[in-house]
C-alpha cells in the first residue's frame, strides 16, 4: 500500500472518527441534567506579568486578595517570565515579585503564590533549547533564584511538549528535586489529552514532523508520567474551537472525566476555563466551560482522592461580571439580578 494511500485511509477514518464524536457529544451534552455544582477543594487562576514586575498600591493588593478570596482560589501562577532561549529569567523581570508575595503574607495567607515560568520550545517556532541540557541547568538556576524569592512553586508552561519528551521530564524530575529540598510545589500547565492515544500516530502519519506541527497531545502513559514528578496539573482544556456550545461542553466534561480518572488519584488536577474571548465565543464561554467541567466530575465513579479544581485563564481578562458568572457556575453562589 503506497504512502499516498495510507494517508487518505487516515483522513477517512480520522474524518468518520470526528463526525462520530460530534454527533454523539452533541446528544450526550444537550440533553444531560444540570449537574450539581461541585466547587472543586483547589482553584487556580493564571495572572499577569505586571503583578510581579511593576509596582502597586495596597489598594491594588487588597483588592486582589478580597477577589481571590470570594473565588476560593488556593494557587496563583504569576507569570515572571518569559524564558530566554538558554533558560534565564532576568531578576529585573520581576523586581516587585517581593513586595507582591509579602503583601499576600499578610492579607491572603492561604493562598500559594508560584512563579509562572513560560516560553515556545524550538519544536514549535519558539527560543527555548530543552534539548540541550545547559538550558536545563540554568532553568533550575532560575527556579532557585525565584524560590529565594518567597514563591511558594514553580509553575512550568512549556509549549509545545509531545508525548515521549524525555527532555521535558528530566526538566521535572530535577525541578521536583529541587521543589522537595524547600518544602515547595512544582506544578505544570499541559494540553488537553487527544480523544485517544491513536490520535498521535494518526497525526505522524498524516502530517510528518518536520513537514508540519501537529497538536501536542499527551497520551494516558505521559499524562502519568508528568503527573508521578509534579505536585500539580494544569489542563489548557480551552481553545476547543468547537462550533455549538453543546459541543463546547461536552468538550471540557469528556477532558474532566478522562483527566481525573487517569491522575486525580496522583496529583492535584485544575481543568483550564477561559474568561478571555475563544476562537468561538459564540460556543466557548466561561459559564458553558464550568457546565462541562461540572457534567464530568459528575460522571466519574467516585471524587478523586487528590484536590481537584479549575484554573482561570486569565486573570487580565476576567471582569467582575465573569467572576459572577464562575462564583455562580462553580461555586453554586447565586447570581444577583443587574
Amino acid at each position: 500500500m503506497t504512502r499516498r494511500l495510507v494517508r487518505a485511509v487516515a483522513w477517512v477514518c480520522a474524518t468518520l472518527l470526528g463526525a462520530s464524536v460530534i454527533f454523539f457529544g452533541y446528544a450526550w451534552f444537550r440533553w444531560q441534567p444540570e449537574p450539581p455544582v461541585y466547587g472543586g477543594t483547589a482553584n487556580a487562576l493564571w495572572a499577569r506579568h505586571q503583578w510581579a514586575g511593576d509596582a502597586h498600591t495596597e489598594g491594588e493588593y487588597r483588592a486582589l486578595a478580597g477577589t481571590l478570596a470570594r473565588g476560593r482560589i488556593t494557587d496563583v501562577f504569576f507569570h515572571v517570565g518569559p524564558l530566554t532561549g538558554d533558560g534565564r529569567i532576568p531578576p529585573a523581570r520581576y523586581a516587585h515579585a517581593g513586595e507582591l508575595l509579602a503583601a499576600l503574607r499578610r492579607l491572603a495567607p492561604g493562598v500559594r503564590a508560584q512563579a509562572y515560568v513560560g516560553q515556545v520550545e524550538r519544536s514549535g517556532g519558539g527560543p527555548l533549547n530543552l534539548r540541550a541540557a545547559a538550558t536545563r541547568a540554568n532553568i533550575l538556576d532560575t527556579d532557585r533564584a525565584l524560590l529565594d524569592t518567597g514563591f511558594a512553586g514553580i509553575h512550568y508552561d512549556i509549549e509545545p511538549v509531545y508525548p515521549g519528551d524525555r527532555d521535558f521530564l528530566d526538566l521535572l524530575t530535577r525541578t521536583r528535586e529541587l521543589t522537595r529540598a524547600r518544602g515547595r510545589l512544582l506544578s505544570v500547565a499541559l494540553e488537553q489529552p487527544g480523544l485517544t492515544d491513536r490520535t498521535e500516530p494518526l497525526f505522524r502519519l498524516v502530517l510528518p514532523r518536520g513537514a508540519a506541527h501537529y497538536p501536542p497531545r499527551p497520551t494516558a502513559a505521559y499524562l502519568t508520567a508528568v503527573a508521578d514528578r509534579v505536585d500539580q496539573v494544569a489542563i489548557m482544556t480551552y481553545d476547543s474551537e468547537a462550533p455549538t456550545r453543546a459541543l463546547a461542553g461536552w468538550h471540557f466534561a469528556h477532558h474532566t472525566e478522562r483527566t481525573l480518572s487517569l491522575i486525580g488519584d496522583r496529583v492535584t488536577v485544575f481543568m483550564g476555563v477561559p474568561t478571555y474571548r475563544s476562537p468561538t465565543p459564540w460556543a466557548e464561554d466561561l459559564p458553558t466551560a464550568l457546565r462541562g467541567v461540572r457534567q464530568g466530575v459528575a460522571r466519574l465513579r467516585r471524587p478523586p482522592r487528590r484536590p481537584y479544581g479549575v484554573a482561570i485563564y486569565a486573570d487580565w481578562t476576567t471582569d467582575d461580571r465573569e467572576w459572577a458568572a464562575y462564583r455562580a457556575g462553580w461555586l453554586g453562589e447565586p447570581r444577583r439580578p443587574g
